[in-house]
């Protein structure tokens, strides 16, 4: 299993190494894992980005990704000073580019959801044996990584894994029947419209995890990563910013270190994990 990840990680390291992401004119880029439309991430850390502005006196741009692979690449070779990334993210990023976790939400776990359509007969993952599963990403963490892992060691089945990019098109794809079941997280299928959301069942839960960090590149000053450190627990402290931040969502804003995702080494997870150089 280590091995494994030593594999992973030896690959990544033959990118360029990371030193700084391109922020000559003293504009910290911030990537954000694009589970969500590009107007939908926009519109939910533009007035994050604005007030984390105020309050540390930095400036931030949003640079987006167009897809789950992509944004895992330009994760590993180091091109945000600041992301917010899923828990395996930031065990690979962290192990080559060395980013580390600032804030995490301390009000919620994270779970992935297997979905199927409300009227099927099928209750128990073990009856999708042999079936066709929609995925978003293949390295989404509860929606496909943590999914796929439990349902092939603890229930026993083999399937077919069919990822189609995003959460809202797994849950479409299976809506449609073109999939038999679905791997998404409850904050996307809360995300649903409501006749959506009616027409789909969650058979099962992966076991919960520490959510999605805000890491930063390591190559960003000392003094600076603890600025916004303690600008991003001040916005967590208002009204105004705990109303900004629950749109991600992250309830209760607090302190993320390594020692909350190292767990997730012992999973087996790298068996499933696909590296995206070559994408």
């Amino acid at each position: 299993m280590k091995r494994l990840l030593g594999t992973i990680v030896l690959a990544l390291s033959a990118i360029s190494p990371v030193t700084y992401a391109d922020n000559h004119d003293g504009v910290f880029i911030v990537g954000v894992v694009p589970q969500f439309e590009a107007r939908v991430l926009h519109s939910t850390w533009r007035p994050i980005l604005d007030l984390l502005e105020e309050k540390s006196g930095y400036k931030f741009k949003l640079r987006g990704s167009p897809s789950i692979p992509k944004f895992e690449k330009e994760l590993t070779e180091g091109k945000f000073d600041i992301a917010y990334m899923n828990p395996y993210h930031l065990v690979i990023a962290n192990e080559y580019a060395g980013y580390i976790p600032l804030v995490r939400d301390h009000g919620r776990s994270l779970s992935g959801v297997l979905v199927v359509k409300k009227d099927s007969d099928i209750t128990d993952p073990k009856q999708l044996d042999g079936k066709t599963l929609a995925f978003p990403a293949p390295n989404a963490l509860g929606a496909s990584l943590q999914m796929r892992q439990e349902l092939e060691d603890d229930f026993g089945i083999k399937f077919k894994s069919n990822f189609v990019k995003t959460h809202d098109s797994v849950y479409l794809n299976v809506l449609l029947g073109e999939a038999a079941a679905g791997g998404g997280v409850q904050k996307t299928l809360g995300r649903q419209k409501e006749e959506y959301q009616d027409m789909l069942r969650v058979i099962h839960k992966t076991k919960a995890v520490p959510p999605h960090p805000i890491a930063i590149l390591p190559s960003v000053d000392k003094e600076i990563r603890e600025s916004i450190h303690k600008a991003l627990m001040e916005i967590g402290e208002s009204e105004e910013g705990k109303e900004l931040l629950s749109k991600i969502p992250m309830k209760e804003i607090g302190l993320a270190s390594m020692d909350d995702y190292l767990p997730l080494k012992s999973l087996g997870l790298e068996r499933f994990y696909m590296s995206p150089i070559n994408e």
